[in-house]
């Protein structure tokens, strides 16, 4: 089973090219990709990479945790599935 790395405190330029050349050195990557802004076509500054192995994953996070990328210190742990949100108020009051 796939599993799904969160990497943050990305640098703005960074592509998801850039994330699979550096997670390629430690195991098969079958997915990665920057997650971009809608409204402003900009890099939110986090991504994911999907890493077919598990074992593979995990070094790669031991490895890559906290590391310089970019001039920037990477967060790299393993992805948490999204918690359900419950509609947005728009009455200023949540």
């Amino acid at each position: 089973m796939a599993k799904n790395i969160f990497v943050g405190n990305l640098a703005w330029e960074t592509t998801a090219d850039d994330l699979l050349a550096l997670f390629q050195d430690k195991g098969k990557v079958t997915r990665a990709q920057v997650i971009i802004d809608r409204e402003t076509g900009r890099s939110k500054g986090f991504g994911f990479v999907e890493m077919e192995d598990d074992m593979e994953a995990q070094q790669a996070i031991d490895a890559l945790n906290g590391q310089p990328f970019k001039g920037r210190n990477l967060t790299v742990n393993e992805a948490r599935p999204r918690e359900e949100r419950g509609p947005r108020r728009r009455d200023g009051n949540g």
